[in-house]
């Protein structure tokens, strides 16, 4: 297969995990592509979690959910710059945005700004997309080949598990 054709079909394979849960997704990644496609939907989520955060800073009502969308930018852009790096040493192509399902998902709780539905809508939202990638990283971690892309997994674990924390059963939790 054609490098192109192949980094097409990862970059498909990633939308596909990102959008149907990481869970779901490993088994439809070809062999050796498995860290290509971590690190495609990675940065994806990187992407959606810095353009929630941002969201949050300005449509949230409380003072908590701000501060853990401040927490998410901050974390999730230094995240992605180092997955940038892995990117442009391994000549792999990023998308430039969120998946669709992403993008749409943050809308659906954009809907709710200036509400009291919109933290609740926008904890949820967050709650499912920090378990679906440390489904992801998990799935890294036992499954990945190349050392470097399994080390970014490794190093992002914790932060992706503190966002986690702060933000499960739908109750904030700043720290």
């Amino acid at each position: 297969m054609r490098k192109g054709m192949r980094l097409l079909a990862v970059a498909a394979a990633a939308t596909a995990m990102t959008a149907m849960g990481a869970a779901a997704a490993p088994a439809a990644v070809p062999a050796g592509d498995q860290d290509t496609a971590f690190v495609t939907a990675a940065h994806q989520g990187n992407l959606a979690e810095i353009a929630a955060g941002q969201d949050a800073q300005k449509n949230a009502m409380t003072s908590c959910v701000k501060d853990v969308g401040a927490k998410l930018v901050t974390d999730h852009q230094k995240l992605d710059a180092d997955l940038k790096a892995l990117a442009a040493k391994g000549g792999m192509a990023l998308p430039s945005a969120p998946t669709a399902a992403q993008q749409q998902q943050l809308k659906d709780v954009q809907k709710k700004a200036g509400t009291a539905g919109y933290d609740s809508a926008w904890l949820a939202l967050q709650e499912t997309a920090h378990t679906q990638t440390l489904a992801l990283i998990d799935h890294q971690i036992g499954s990945g080949s190349d050392m470097a892309v399994t080390a970014a997994a490794k190093k992002a674990r914790p932060v992706v598990a503190m966002h986690l924390d702060m933000v499960r059963g739908g109750t904030c939790h700043a720290s």
